[in-house]
C-alpha cells in the first residue's frame, strides 16, 4: 500500500487540497482490485433482488419504490463496515500510520479525505439502483418525492454508518475485526428504534427508542416527510464520530509527547461537540414544524382544504388522541406520525385547535368519560412473541369535539392494509388528513345547522314568486299565496337583509315576463279543471346563475315550509347536504353477497352527507333532495321517469350509473343479463345514448372469476386472478386529468362498461366534459357470454373483433335541457284524468278542489345550472364486485367510490374534501402487464446495471491512463 506520507510537502498545500488528494487515492486504491466490482455487484444484486424477489415488487402491485428502501438500513450496515474496514487498520497493521501521524498537518484533514472517498463510493452504489424507480416510472404513476426523499436518508443512513466504521476502524489493526465491531456498533443503534426492542416498552419509552434508532429516522424520511429533526440527527452521528476518530487518531500522537494544552483543547472540543449534538437534538425534538412534505399532493401536510374549515371555527375545537402505550406492533410506528399531524392541526388552527394525547389505562377518569360519553371502547388486538401469544386491549381513536357535537374516528377509520400474504401485512394511516378534516367538517356543520338558517349563506338569497293576480287563482290558490307571503316574510325577518323578495304577475305588459320565464325555465300556465282560466303560480330562489324551483306538494303552510329552508340549504354551506338514492332493493335470493348491494358506497357518502332511500313511485324527488344518486335503476315507469326530469329542469343534478347490462356472480357462476332501466330513451332525449355493446380493454385490472374445467368428465369451477377485459382499467390518459371528480384518481375500474355516445345535435349549447375513457385498444361486443373458458387446461383469451379505438365511459352534460315531457301530459295528471272518466260525475267544486290538491308545476326548461353526469356501468359500484376487486389488489379498493363521491362533492360545489380524497397510500397500482412484459422489465434492470458497472470501470479506466499521462509529461520535462 502506498502510505499517506507519499502525499509531499502536505504541510505547504491547503487542507482542501489535501482532503480531495486523500480521498482521491483512496477510490483509486478501491478500484485497483476486481474486488472493488465485485462488491459493487453483489450489492447491486442484493438490491434488486430484495425490489424484485424478496418484496415480489410485481405480486405486491404498488407503483412505488418502497421495496428498494425496506432492507437498506441493515444492507448498507454492511455495506459501509466492509468499505471502512481497511482504511486505518491496515494503515496500522503496514506501519505507516505513524508516518502519518508524525506529518505537521492536522489529523482531521486525513480523516474528512477517508470520509469523502467512502461517501463517493457509497453514491456510486446507490447509483447503480437508479434504474429502479426510472423502470417503475416508466410502467405506472410514480410518485417522485419519496423517491428522492428515500435516497437523501439512504445518503444520510450511509453516511452516519460510514463514520461509525472509520472510527472503529482507527482503533483496529485486523481488518476483520474492524468489520465486525463495526458491524455489531451500527446493529445497536438500528436496533434501538426497531419493533423488536421498542414493542417491550411503553409508548413514551418506545418514542425516545425511536428517536434514538437509526432505522425508525429512516422510514420517516423514505415516506416522504424530511424533518429537520432527523437530518440534524444524521448530520451529528456523523460529527461525533468523525470527531472520535480524529480524537483517536491524536491520542496516537500524544503517546509520543506533545503538548499538553493541545491535550486538553481536543478534549474540550470534543466534549463539547458531543453535548452539543445530543442537546440539540433534545431540543429539536420538542419543534414538530420544521419539516416537508415532498410526497405528491403533500399527503402528510394540512393542505390549504382543511385551513378554509379551520377558519370557519367560531370556538375552540378540540382533537384528542387515545393511544394506549401498548398496542399492536403494526400501528405502533403510527402513533408518531398521527402525533405530528395533529400537532400540525393545532397550528393551523391559530389558536382555535386544542389538541390533547391521553393514555386512557393511565387517567381513569378520562377513560371513563371516553367509554360512556363518547362511546370509544379499547380494541382487543392478538401479540404473539417468540414464546408466548396474548391478547392486549388497547387505544387508538381519535375524538373531535366542537361545541356539544362530537366524532369520533376509529383505528378501522385510519389506517389501510396491504395484505402481500397471510403473514406478510403492510399498514399505514390511509388518508390521515381527510380523514380528521371529514370529521371536523361534520361536527362543524352540525354545529352551525342549530344556528340561524341564514348565517351560513354567503351573499343575497333572491325569492321570485311568478303568480298571477288574485282574480285569476282560485280560491284554494288565493288563501295559499297568503299563506307564501307569511312565511317568506318571517324569513325576510331572520335572514336579516339576505333574502328580496318579489311577487311578479307574468301576464303584465302583454305576457312579457311569461315569455320570459316560458324559455329560461320552462313555466307553462296552469288550469284548475278542463275548462278553467289559466294561471301561474311558481316560487323559485336563485344566487347569481343557479335557481331552485320551490316544489308546491301539497298547498299546505307546513309543507312550504319545510320546503323553502330545504331549497335555502341549497346555497349554505354549514348545513349536511342530502342526496336521494335510487337504487334496486337488496336481493338476497343468492346469499347474503347476491343482489344489487351499494352499502360500502352509502357509508362512504355517509360519513359527509345525509343519504336518504328515495321513493319515486308519487312522480317527485324530496324538496330536502340535493343531488339525485341513480344506481342500477331497473324498470322505471312513467311517474318515476318524471321524477328524474323535473329535479333536473329544477336545476338539479343527476349522476346515473346505468347500462344495459348487468352480471350476478353466485355460487362460482358468472351470468350476464340484459337490464332495462327506462331511463333509454329520456337520455336519448337529452342528447345521450348507452349503447346496447360491451367493451373489452387489452388494459384491464385482474379480477377473481370463476373458471370451469372438464376432469375426466366432472365440471369443476375455481376463482382464478386473471385479466379480464370486461374490467376496464382507465388511468392515464383515460383519467380528465382537469376535472376534479378524476383528477385525482391514479385509476378506476370500470365492469361490464359499454359505450357511451353523444349526440352533438341535441346536446349543442351544452358543455360536454368526458370524464372516463377506455385505452384506443378497446373493442366491442354484444355477446353476453362472459364466462372465461379453459382449453387443453389454459385460459382461452377474449381476442379483439371489428375495429379497436377509445372508447366513452363516463361524461358530464351541463347546460338547459328541454323537458322530455314538455308537450305531454304529466303523468299524475293523465292518470288522474283516466280515473275521472271511469269515475261517476260528481261536485264541480270537489273535482277543483282535488285537481288543486295535486297541482301540476310541469318546468319544460331547466336553468344552466342543471346537469347530468353519466357513468354507464351498474356494476363497478356494487359491494359485491368493489370487495372482490379489493382481493385482486390486496387492500380497500375505493377508487370507484371515491369517483362517485367526488362526483357529488363537485356537483355540490364543495371542493374541499374533493381535493384530499383520493391520496390513500395503496391506490398507485401497476398496470395490468403479461408475466412476459413483467419478465422484460426485471431483466432489463438486471442489464442496465451490468452497464452500470462497465461503465464505471470504463470511467476508472480513463482516470488512470489520464494519471499515467500526467506523469510521463511530468518526467518528460524533467
Amino acid at each position: 500500500m502506498q502510505p499517506e506520507a507519499t502525499v509531499q510537502s502536505g504541510n505547504r498545500k491547503s487542507g482542501g487540497a489535501l482532503i480531495r488528494r486523500v480521498a482521491g487515492k483512496e477510490i483509486t486504491l478501491f478500484f485497483a482490485s476486481p474486488v472493488a466490482y465485485l462488491f459493487l455487484a453483489c450489492f447491486a444484486a442484493v438490491s434488486l433482488f430484495v425490489f424484485f424477489w424478496g418484496e415480489s415488487f410485481f405480486a405486491r402491485n404498488i407503483s412505488d419504490v418502497r421495496p428498494l428502501f425496506e432492507w437498506m438500513p441493515l444492507l448498507l450496515i454492511f455495506l459501509c463496515s466492509t468499505l471502512t474496514m481497511r482504511l486505518w487498520s491496515e494503515e496500522r497493521r503496514s506501519g505507516t500510520l505513524e508516518h502519518v501521524l508524525t506529518m505537521p498537518v492536522p489529523l482531521w484533514h486525513f480523516v474528512a479525505g477517508k470520509f469523502l472517498a467512502c461517501l463517493a463510493l457509497l453514491g456510486i452504489a446507490l447509483a447503480i439502483t437508479l434504474p429502479l424507480p426510472v423502470t417503475v416510472a416508466i410502467i405506472g404513476d410514480l410518485d417522485w418525492g419519496p423517491v428522492v426523499a428515500g435516497y437523501l436518508a439512504t445518503f444520510l443512513l450511509g453516511a452516519a454508518y460510514l463514520s461509525i466504521g472509520l472510527f472503529v476502524s482507527a482503533q483496529a489493526s485486523n481488518q476483520i475485526v474492524s468489520l465486525i465491531v463495526a458491524c455489531a456498533l451500527c446493529g445497536v443503534f438500528y436496533l434501538l428504534g426497531a419493533p423488536v426492542l421498542t414493542d417491550l416498552f411503553g409508548s413514551g419509552a418506545a418514542d425516545w427508542l425511536r428517536a434514538l434508532g437509526t432505522g425508525s429516522r429512516f422510514d420517516a424520511i423514505t415516506r416522504g416527510v424530511i424533518d429537520l429533526r432527523d437530518l440534524y440527527y444524521y448530520l451529528s452521528l456523523v460529527a461525533v464520530f468523525l470527531a472520535l476518530n480524529t480524537l483517536v487518531l491524536e491520542r496516537e500522537r500524544w503517546a509520543a509527547g506533545g503538548d499538553a494544552a493541545n491535550r486538553n483543547r481536543w478534549r474540550a472540543i470534543t466534549a463539547l461537540l458531543v453535548a452539543n449534538a445530543l442537546g440539540a437534538n433534545l431540543w429539536l425534538g420538542q419543534i414538530h414544524s420544521l419539516r416537508l412534505d415532498v410526497t405528491e399532493g403533500r399527503l402528510y401536510s394540512i393542505s390549504p382544504a382543511t385551513r378554509s374549515y379551520l377558519a370557519q371555527l367560531e370556538e375552540p375545537l378540540l382533537i384528542r388522541g387515545y393511544f394506549s402505550a401498548k398496542t399492536h406492533p403494526l400501528l405502533a410506528p403510527l402513533v408518531p406520525q398521527l402525533r405530528d399531524l395533529l400537532r400540525e392541526y393545532q397550528v393551523a388552527g391559530d389558536g382555535r385547535v386544542r389538541v390533547e394525547f391521553v393514555d386512557p389505562v393511565k387517567e381513569p377518569e378520562l377513560e371513563q368519560e371516553a367509554n360512556q360519553k363518547y362511546g370509544i371502547e379499547p380494541v382487543p388486538f392478538q401479540v404473539a412473541d417468540r414464546y408466548q401469544a396474548s391478547i392486549v386491549s388497547s387505544y387508538f381513536d381519535v375524538l373531535v369535539q366542537y361545541g356539544d357535537e362530537h366524532e369520533v374516528l376509529g383505528f378501522r377509520d385510519l389506517i389501510e392494509i396491504k395484505a402481500g400474504s397471510e403473514t406478510d401485512v403492510d399498514v399505514r394511516l390511509r388518508n390521515p388528513e381527510h380523514d380528521l378534516t371529514r370529521a371536523i367538517k361534520k361536527v362543524l356543520q352540525s354545529y352551525q345547522a342549530g344556528g340561524n338558517l341564514f348565517d351560513t349563506v354567503k351573499g343575497e338569497l333572491q325569492f321570485t314568486a311568478y303568480v298571477s293576480a288574485d282574480e285569476r287563482l282560485p280560491q284554494q290558490l288565493q288563501d295559499f299565496k297568503q299563506a307564501v307571503n307569511e312565511v317568506v316574510g318571517d324569513l325576510q325577518q331572520q335572514a336579516g337583509g339576505r333574502l328580496s323578495v318579489t311577487f311578479i304577475e307574468p301576464e303584465e305588459n302583454g305576457g312579457e315576463v311569461a315569455q320570459r320565464i316560458a324559455a329560461d325555465y320552462g313555466f307553462q300556465p296552469m288550469a284548475a279543471g278542463l275548462f278553467g282560466e289559466p294561471f301561474y303560480f311558481y316560487l323559485t330562489l336563485a344566487k347569481g346563475d343557479q335557481v331552485v324551483q320551490i316544489p308546491l306538494d301539497d298547498l299546505k303552510k307546513d309543507s312550504l315550509e319545510r320546503n323553502l329552508e330545504a331549497g335555502i340549504k341549497r346555497f349554505a354551506s354549514g348545513f349536511t347536504k342530502t342526496v336521494a338514492l335510487v337504487a334496486p332493493e337488496p336481493d338476497f335470493s343468492h346469499g347474503f353477497s347476491g343482489g344489487q348491494r351499494f352499502s360500502q358506497l352509502e357509508t362512504l357518502l355517509g360519513a359527509e352527507l345525509n343519504i336518504e332511500r328515495e321513493d319515486l313511485s308519487d312522480g317527485r324527488v324530496s324538496g330536502e333532495a340535493d343531488i339525485l344518486l341513480l344506481l342500477s335503476p331497473r324498470n322505471l315507469d312513467q311517474k318515476q321517469l318524471y321524477a328524474v326530469d323535473q329535479f333536473l329542469m329544477q336545476g338539479g343534478t343527476v349522476i346515473a350509473a346505468t347500462s344495459p347490462y348487468s352480471a350476478e356472480l353466485s355460487n362460482r357462476n358468472l351470468t350476464l343479463a340484459t337490464v332495462n332501466s327506462g331511463l333509454e330513451d329520456w337520455l336519448k332525449h337529452m342528447g345521450l345514448e348507452v349503447e346496447h355493446k360491451l367493451v373489452l380493454d387489452p388494459q384491464n385490472s385482474a379480477f377473481p372469476v370463476p373458471v370451469t374445467r372438464n376432469i375426466g368428465g366432472f365440471q369443476l369451477q375455481e376463482l382464478r386472478m386473471l385479466d379480464y377485459p370486461y374490467f376496464i382499467d382507465a388511468r392515464g390518459d383515460g383519467l380528465n386529468s382537469d376535472n376534479p371528480i378524476t383528477a385525482n384518481l391514479p385509476q378506476v375500474t370500470m365492469s361490464w362498461a359499454s359505450p357511451i355516445r353523444v349526440d352533438g345535435e341535441k346536446s349543442a349549447g351544452r358543455k360536454i366534459t368526458e370524464l372516463l375513457k377506455s385505452s384506443d385498444g378497446a373493442w366491442l361486443s354484444t355477446s353476453t357470454n362472459v364466462m372465461p373458458r379453459l382449453v387443453n387446461g389454459a385460459v382461452s383469451p377474449f381476442t379483439p373483433e371489428g375495429e379497436t379505438g377509445t372508447q366513452l365511459l363516463g361524461v358530464i352534460s351541463a347546460g338547459r335541457f328541454d323537458s322530455y315531457f314538455a308537450g305531454k301530459q304529466p303523468p299524475m295528471l293523465a292518470e288522474k284524468l283516466a280515473e275521472k272518466e271511469e269515475a261517476q260525475e260528481g261536485d264541480s267544486e270537489g273535482e277543483s278542489v282535488a285537481e288543486l290538491e295535486s297541482l301540476p308545476t310541469q318546468i319544460n326548461r331547466s336553468p344552466e345550472s342543471a346537469r347530468i353526469i353519466l357513468f354507464s356501468s351498474n356494476d363497478f359500484v356494487r359491494d359485491q364486485v368493489v370487495r372482490m376487486t379489493s382481493s385482486a389488489v390486496g387492500s380497500e379498493y375505493l377508487n370507484s367510490l371515491q369517483m362517485i363521491a367526488n362526483s357529488v362533492d363537485w356537483a355540490l360545489e364543495d371542493a374541499g374534501l374533493l381535493s384530499i380524497r383520493s391520496r390513500g397510500h395503496f391506490n398507485r397500482t401497476l398496470p395490468p402487464m403479461e408475466h412476459g412484459t413483467q419478465m422484460f422489465w426485471e431483466y432489463l434492470n438486471y442489464i442496465c446495471a451490468l452497464l452500470a458497472l462497465g461503465l464505471v470501470a470504463l470511467i476508472q479506466q480513463l482516470r488512470k491512463r489520464a494519471r499515467q499521462n500526467k506523469y510521463r509529461e511530468l518526467l518528460g520535462a524533467e
